[in-house]
């Protein structure tokens, strides 16, 4: 069992910025991927960003790439998500996940078997 605890939630006004983390213990492999997933009301969980666990790959969803950045820090299993320009449409519950394997989609929520609580991000226009 992996448990996820994210942090880093908050209310911010548009072009402001927030950073978000999600802290991995119990049974984390050498190798996995951390994947972050965003859900605004009325609308499906959708993809935001993942990185292997070394960082050293990364993933974005288009409408987050050039604002947001995912970084890891490998030795406290924690990964960030750094939110900058942050718009209205940006305001959802984020959810850290995570995935041993390297070979299933990192950008389908289906692939990841553990899941963080979730933290609210509200950017207000």
């Amino acid at each position: 069992q992996v448990q996820l605890v994210e942090s880093g939630g908050g209310l911010v006004q548009a072009g402001g910025s927030l950073r978000l983390s999600c802290a991995a213990s119990g049974r984390t492999f050498s190798s996995y991927v951390m994947g972050w997933f965003r859900q605004a009301p009325g609308k499906e969980r959708e993809f935001v960003a993942a990185s292997s666990r070394s960082g050293g790959n990364t993933y974005y969803a288009d409408s987050v790439k050039g604002r947001f950045t995912i970084s890891m820090d490998s030795a406290k299993n924690t990964g960030y998500l750094q939110m900058n320009n942050l718009k209205p449409e940006d305001t959802a519950v984020y959810y850290c996940a995570h995935k041993a394997s390297l070979y299933s989609s990192h950008t389908t929520e289906a692939s990841y078997p553990y899941w963080g609580q979730g933290t609210q991000v509200t950017v207000s226009s």
